[in-house]
Formats: C-alpha cells, structure tokens, sequence
C-alpha cells in the first residue's frame, strides 16, 4: 500500500518521523532506514537527539535487520545510515 502525499526528503528519499523514530527510505525499494532516539540533552533552551540507534531493515514483512548500530548525534546517524542503505540497496 504506498500512502500519497507529501514527505520532506532528504537526498531524493522519504523521511518522516513519528515520535522518537524516523524512517528514511523508499517502502518500495528493498530496505530502508530505521533510527530510534533512544535518548535526548538540552542545548540551551532547545532538546536535541543524543543516541541515536541506526537499522538497516528489509521491507520483506520480516523487517529482518541487515545492519546495526549506534551513533551520538541525528546528523552522524542519518549520515552513516543513508551510506548503510545505498550501499545495502547496491548490492
């Protein structure tokens, strides 16, 4: 089932976030990226994602999980994730 409408993308693929996670990816294609905020810090006035648990997972109905890992920081995570799942959708 693929939802219509519109999603803020980030480098030519989907990212949208509910809560504490953000999927990132075409359903579609093969795999796609899943993080979870597993903890959050203050800067200033403002709370910003801290730990960030990265997953490369199958869109096969398994959600079977090709590639883990852990980063501090949204941005480290959402740019090692998107170098996991090119690479994992290349193959």
């Amino acid at each position: 089932m693929t939802l219509e409408g519109k999603y803020l993308m980030y480098k030519g693929k989907p990212l949208v976030r509910e809560k504490n996670v953000i999927i990132y990816g075409d359903m579609r294609e093969k795999y796609y990226l899943f993080l979870m905020i597993l903890s959050s810090k203050k800067v200033g006035e403002i709370e910003t994602p801290d730990k960030i648990l990265i997953q490369i997972l199958s869109t096969d109905g398994k959600q079977t999980i090709i590639k883990q890992g852990e980063k501090s920081g949204l941005y480290d995570a959402l740019d090692i994730g998107s170098i996991w799942l090119e690479r994992a959708l290349s193959n």
